[in-house]
């Protein structure tokens, strides 16, 4: 892992002075810092990812969107037992999983 990366995705997530960094920037600064934490910063991640599934700019691409909620789903389920973020996070990652699978057969 790279230590100045990791370095800048601290400073980038201090700087935004917000509680979860959205879009393209915050899937960065999240996956980058999931691996190196990931009981502080998965919950963050799956809850952007989920949320970067229904950005526009994946709307008619919905290999891409599954792909997104694949991931926070895995993010999620690999999140410890004890974690306080696990529960909500996995159940919002898996009901958005769900409706993604669902809009495809309704088509």
């Amino acid at each position: 892992m790279d230590q100045d990366m990791v370095v800048l995705a601290r400073v980038k997530l201090l700087s935004a002075n917000r509680r979860v960094v959205r879009g393209a920037e915050g899937l960065w600064i999240y996956r980058l810092l999931t691996q190196v934490e990931p009981e502080v910063y998965g919950s963050k991640l799956a809850y952007v990812l989920v949320e970067a599934s229904t950005s526009p700019l994946v709307r008619e691409l919905p290999e891409r969107r599954l792909a997104l909620l694949d991931e926070a789903v895995t993010v999620a389920k690999a999140l410890g037992t004890a974690n306080p973020y696990r529960a909500k996070m996995l159940a919002r990652a898996l009901a958005a999983r769900q409706r993604e699978l669902e809009g495809r057969t309704a088509k």
